[in-house]
């Protein structure tokens, strides 16, 4: 099912019925084929996507979803309050790969350290939000619209596609893969999202063969339909054209495992080496609440996470070879958890976390952030010493070079040293 965004807030025709929990998400629901827009992997003219892919550069935006406990993905095994609020979870400081004197990664992250020590994989401490928020939808909501006290809607991705040359006239510049479109990419810029690349289809054409006869009829139906339900049928049958290219791009041997990331990946990786002209990517991995068996290092769930989470970015940088070169990936997560575990071995909503980030222009195998020391009393937080939105502005003036202002409204981000310009 492909879902695609051309700013909901103007659907105001009794033909669109929105769902207003979806459309919170971006999705225009419409009361046409139950609701999405599904066709054919195989459609008749298809257009040609810019040709100015070649030189576009992609940020790719990870979401881990449900909370990630970045106090076990980078262990703080300096700050001796550490163990001492984590008597059963905690990672021994023998077993973290690529440990300097404060910081190591899980043992899990084995499959990313390639990328750290060739300098393409860092990760930034005690990241989040400036006001802890410990309620998975707002704080993920809040973490998107990266836009504080506005009642617009309006994704800090969708504002950053809007600012850019040439990213008006396709949703193929800016993809959301594995998940309903997040509230990140929402807002005028039109986008699309679908589950894997070969879902990206739309109602009403059905599949190939039938595709071929009916698409020319959908184009002819929805060619000059007013409205914000014409606008998104044509914008999605020139998605789903603009994709083609990807369809038949191969493999560079890749070895994405078999999981829900791992293929939410492949088919970024995909789009990708079709050098067609995506400028943001998001995709989401989950479920990181992890309440209960946390796990140590023989079983538990930030066991699977962990493995699940590296095999699947290692194999994407793997996969894209030298188109690496234009390609910058971040991770987020709504908040941290508690820095004491609770008595079912896990961890409750906390605030304080890690971002990674990967990729082109990344000064990596370093960790960064200011530490602000573990307390050991049951409430205890990590605490927020670097808003989340100065390493993503650093990636976006890195990468794109395109307004901070506009992006980030009224916020004024600090240096972080995590990127380079190129």
């Amino acid at each position: 099912m492909t879902d695609i965004s051309t700013d909901t807030d103007l659907c105001t025709d009794a033909r669109c019925s929105l769902d207003r929990s979806l459309s919170r998400r971006g999705v225009l629901g419409a009361a046409l084929a139950g609701g999405g827009f599904t066709i054919g992997s195989a459609v008749v003219q298809f257009s040609s996507p810019a040709a100015a892919a070649a030189s576009r550069n992609t940020i790719v935006v990870l979401s881990m979803r449900g909370a990630a406990d970045g106090l076990s993905l980078v262990v703080p095994h300096g700050d001796r309050s550490y163990y001492a609020a984590r008597p059963t979870i905690a990672i021994p400081q023998s077993r973290l790969l690529v440990a300097d004197d404060f910081f190591g990664l899980h043992p899990k992250l084995a499959p990313l350290t390639d990328l750290w020590k060739q300098g393409r994989l860092a990760a930034v401490h005690a990241t989040g939000l400036p006001v802890a928020n410990r309620s998975h939808f707002s704080a993920m909501e809040e973490v998107e619209d990266a836009d504080p006290g506005s009642t617009v809607r309006s994704g800090w991705l969708n504002r950053l596609l809007g600012s850019l040359p040439g990213s008006g006239g396709s949703p193929i510049h800016g993809l959301g893969v594995g998940a309903v479109l997040p509230t990140s990419l929402v807002g005028r810029a039109p986008v699309m999202s679908f589950d894997e690349l070969e879902d990206a289809v739309v109602a009403g054409a059905g599949s190939f063969p039938l595709a071929q006869r009916r698409t020319p009829a959908l184009r002819a139906t929805w060619g000059t339909e007013r409205g914000p339900l014409g606008t998104a049928y044509r914008s999605a049958l020139k998605g789903v054209a603009d994709l083609k290219p990807a369809r038949s791009a191969k493999s560079r041997g890749g070895r994405f495992p078999d999981t829900d990331l791992g293929k939410a990946l492949a088919s970024v990786s995909q789009t990708l080496r079709a050098r067609l002209p995506v400028d943001v990517v998001t995709v989401d991995h989950g479920n990181w609440d992890m309440h209960t068996n946390l796990g140590t290092l023989e079983a538990g769930r930030m066991i699977d996470n962990a493995n699940e989470f590296a095999q699947a970015v290692a194999a994407f940088f793997e996969d894209l070879g030298s188109l690496s070169s234009r390609v910058t990936l971040v991770t987020i997560s709504e908040f941290g958890r508690r820095v004491v575990e609770n008595a079912n071995r896990g961890l409750d909503h906390g605030w304080g976390n890690v971002m990674f980030l990967a990729g082109a222009g990344v000064k990596g195998g370093r960790y960064y952030g200011s530490w602000p020391g573990l307390k050991t009393t049951l409430d205890a937080d990590l605490t927020v010493t670097t808003d989340y939105r100065s390493v993503l502005a650093e990636v976006v003036a890195a990468r794109t070079g395109a307004s901070l202002a506009t992006v980030f409204p009224g916020f004024r981000p600090e240096s972080i040293g995590v990127m380079s310009r190129s």
